[in-house]
């Protein structure tokens, strides 16, 4: 008892699905798949986008950011759960509850910005393909990529600066598998979280822009394709473009919902489950929808698992496997 009263003086802690300790034990194995599988198959697309020559175009070099971004979401939140899971303490540190605070918001926050930059990118590529190499020129992407990352870097300072201001008391208890802001908000002992409130108004009005922008881009994509004459044109766009949208609903959907619903003083499932849709899903399929239907990416995959050789072979066809 003197030791769970030290952890909750200095830390938090984390109680996740349960506080069964042989649960928690299956949880962390289950943890440790899902975080193995994840970082192979962004680690995959990471290298195959670096080292393949016929990989460079604007949409590969915005999926390895994606490949990036999700990686290092999986590394904030999975690997500190399964260690708390494993000792069977659910204790996480202060600092550590502050890094998590800091990561994942910027972390999260970059991903919608990258999000948003790949869907005007399919939007110049399938509405304004003669210029699209001008629009989509390699100083622009690097700059669009500089932005995503820096203003992730601004999202995680705010949400870090408001929240250390916090003062925490009771249990601090987080019902959450790791220090999400939503949840440390239910156990501030004070009036001194409408900081947090307004950085997160803030970012749902910046997310709304996005929503926008991404809307946008898929109106003027799909009524453009319902314009052409080819079937297989349709077909092949439809393909490729309907999975990035699909990502897009769900990190958006599940995020939005968590971090605008109403806050309650007990825990709800509800809470847990989209925790999961927003944190672990997407890392692990983006993956395998970016590279279901490339033929350009399965070429590369199938060449770097047979430890065949990189060539020149051209797999970047036509302008519409940009999309």
């Amino acid at each position: 008892m003197t030791t769970r009263n030290i952890t909750i003086m200095s830390g938090f802690l984390l109680m996740g699905f349960s506080d069964n300790h042989e649960l928690q034990i299956l949880q962390a194995l289950l943890f440790l798949v899902t975080y193995l599988l994840g970082s192979a198959g962004n680690f995959i697309i990471i290298t195959i986008t670096t080292l393949d020559p016929q990989l460079q175009s604007p949409m590969y070099y915005f999926l390895k950011h994606l490949s990036i971004l999700d990686f290092s979401s999986l590394s904030v939140t999975v690997p500190q759960y399964m260690e708390s899971s494993l000792a069977g303490s659910g204790y996480i540190s202060y600092s550590q509850c502050m890094l998590q605070v800091f990561f994942f918001p910027a972390l999260a926050w970059s991903e919608m910005a990258i999000l948003t930059v790949m869907s005007y990118d399919r939007y110049v590529a399938i509405c304004l393909p003669l210029h699209y190499e001008v629009i989509m020129s390699p100083r622009k992407c690097t700059w669009a990529v500089a932005g995503v990352w820096l203003s992730g870097g601004i999202s995680g300072t705010l949400y870090t600066a408001s929240t250390v201001s916090i003062k925490f008391c009771g249990d601090k208890i987080v019902h959450q598998f790791f220090c999400d802001v939503p949840q440390l908000l239910k156990i501030s002992c004070s009036n001194d979280y409408f900081g947090v409130l307004k950085v997160s108004t803030f970012m749902s009005v910046m997310a709304f822009a996005c929503f926008m922008g991404i809307a946008f881009s898929y109106g003027q994509i799909f009524s453009t394709v319902l314009r052409m004459l080819s079937a297989e044109g349709r077909s092949k766009v439809f393909s490729t473009c309907l999975p990035h949208l699909f990502v897009v609903s769900c990190f958006l959907s599940t995020g939005v919902g968590a971090y605008l619903k109403p806050t309650s003083g007990s825990p709800t499932a509800l809470d847990l489950l989209l925790s999961i849709f927003y944190t672990i899903l997407p890392p692990i399929l983006n993956p395998v929808i970016y590279s279901l239907r490339n033929e350009s990416l399965k070429g590369a995959i199938k060449k770097l698992l047979l430890s065949e050789e990189f060539i020149g072979k051209n797999y970047f066809s036509s302008v519409f496997s940009a999309c």
